[in-house]
């Protein structure tokens, strides 16, 4: 694929008006642009292909984008960015998507420049790889170059934005990182409202503590959150 463009995005929105708005808008700024209609169109080229980010509407006819990403994560086994577009603001259809694997979301109506920022930011994050290492507390291991999250050899698959937490929180174990660092580490200059944050650690303390005997994750009230083995 050429490397000379901003970056290969793929929609799927079944509003025209809103799907010819931002293919438009991101198509003038450089980007590669693939568009579907519906969810099972979407899925097709989004397990087929290789994008930079999907930006995925939640109400779609045929498959719901729940369930185009759920299925994408889990089956198609991509890892893929994507940011939900959704008529929903409420904490329950926020916790909803992200559970499911998506990594940032969008309420509409929405401003293009800020879709295009959260866009850059999920790219440069897909983008910033650094040396791969093998980082372990207790029996929890993950190695940054695979992507491979193991707990007592059983492999643990977490969205991109919950392996950029456990990564930041593994990097820093056994010490507290605030909220603030973990926000800029994962989110840059675009932070999250207040929800996604804690939203993304109630996933991952679900996948990577709850099947487990003994919790590593833990929240230290006024101060952020440590992997450890001990929450003394």
């Amino acid at each position: 694929m050429n490397t000379d463009h901003a970056g290969s995005l793929l929609l799927i929105e079944d509003n025209q008006d809103i799907a010819e708005m931002v293919y438009a808008y991101f198509e003038h700024r450089g980007y590669v642009m693939d568009y579907a209609a519906d969810g099972v169109t979407g899925l097709h080229l989004a397990v087929t292909n290789d994008y930079d980010v999907i930006i995925l509407d939640l109400m779609l006819p045929g498959i719901d984008g729940l369930d185009v990403c759920q299925k994408l994560r889990k089956e198609g086994r991509r890892a893929t960015p994507l940011l939900m577009l959704t008529a929903r603001d409420t904490l329950d259809d926020k916790v909803a998507g992200l559970e499911v694997g998506a990594d940032d979301y969008l309420v509409k109506p929405f401003e293009m420049a800020e879709l295009e920022a959260r866009v850059k930011a999920l790219i440069r994050r897909k983008r910033g790889q650094v040396s791969p290492e093998t980082l372990a507390v207790g029996d929890l291991v993950l190695d940054t170059g695979t992507l491979r999250v193991q707990r007592e050899g059983k492999e643990i698959r977490l969205s991109p934005i919950g392996l950029k937490i456990l990564t930041v929180l593994m990097r820093s174990a056994p010490r507290v990182v605030s909220r603030g660092e973990v926000e800029r580490e994962v989110w840059g200059d675009i932070l999250p409202d207040s929800d996604t944050l804690r939203s993304h650690l109630y996933n991952l303390r679900k996948q990577i503590d709850r099947p487990f005997d003994k919790p590593l994750l833990h929240t230290i009230q006024g101060a952020g959150y440590r992997i450890a083995e001990t929450d003394d």
